[in-house]
């Protein structure tokens, strides 16, 4: 699953500094769900996560299919040539572009746009990058290696607690409770001792954060980070 996950996060990076669309979906859900089946193992609130995931991954592809379907037929029901991949929304830059000249961006309400949808799958990025990157560390300043649910809690109070309900954040906390120990971690990451975890899960937050530094730039540019 990690392999699969770092050749995802790769296949995402642009040599324009852009993050390439359809594989970064491809990092939260690929047929065979390997990056969500990784994150739904880790405990109750990484799966109630994960299903939020899946429904912003699925608004993003119905975009871009839509798209495609509006380039292929082009005005009066004729076919255009090309671009029946949908470029609008073949990179993140592309797709902001996109939406903010067709006005299907609104700064006052909630719409269905691409950029919304992504802006919340990107503050999951974040928690992902800061959880994985915690887990791999190893001890703490008294030397003892802190609980993983700890270290989610951390992460989530970071990267996604301001963002969610008091409901929700009750919820979360409850679920923290239910993650695994420190050995299942190792276990889903196929190494045996915490050295090892700390080299595979450190190369998987560095890929994380890459993606995340070039999408945070691009929604920066264009004032898109607090979306309602």
């Amino acid at each position: 699953m990690v392999s699969r996950l770092l050749t995802h996060l790769g296949a995402t990076l642009s040599p324009d500094s852009d993050i390439l669309l359809q594989p970064y979906l491809s990092c939260w859900e690929d047929p065979p769900l390997p990056d969500l089946r990784f994150m739904e193992s880790l405990g109750t609130v990484v799966s109630f996560i994960s299903q939020q995931v899946r429904k912003k991954v699925t608004i993003i592809r119905e975009l871009a299919q839509q798209d495609a379907q509006m380039r292929r037929e082009g005005e009066n029901g004729q076919r255009l040539p090309g671009e029946a991949e949908g470029n609008s929304y073949r990179s993140i830059r592309s797709m902001i572009g996109a939406e903010l000249s067709r006005g299907l961006v609104n700064f006052r309400t909630q719409t269905p746009s691409g950029c919304r949808t992504l802006l919340r799958l990107h503050r999951a990025l974040l928690w992902l990058q800061l959880f994985l990157q915690k887990v791999g560390e190893g001890p703490d300043a008294s030397g003892e290696l802190p609980n993983p649910s700890d270290l989610c809690r951390e992460a989530y109070q970071l990267a996604l607690a301001h963002h969610h309900s008091w409901i929700a954040q009750r919820a979360a906390e409850l679920a923290f409770m239910a993650m695994p120990d420190r050995e299942a971690m190792l276990q889903l990451v196929c190494v045996h001792r915490q050295q090892d975890a700390g080299r595979v899960l450190g190369r998987v937050a560095r890929a994380l954060g890459e993606v995340y530094s070039r999408t945070q730039n691009a929604f920066e540019e264009h004032g898109l980070l607090d979306l309602p």
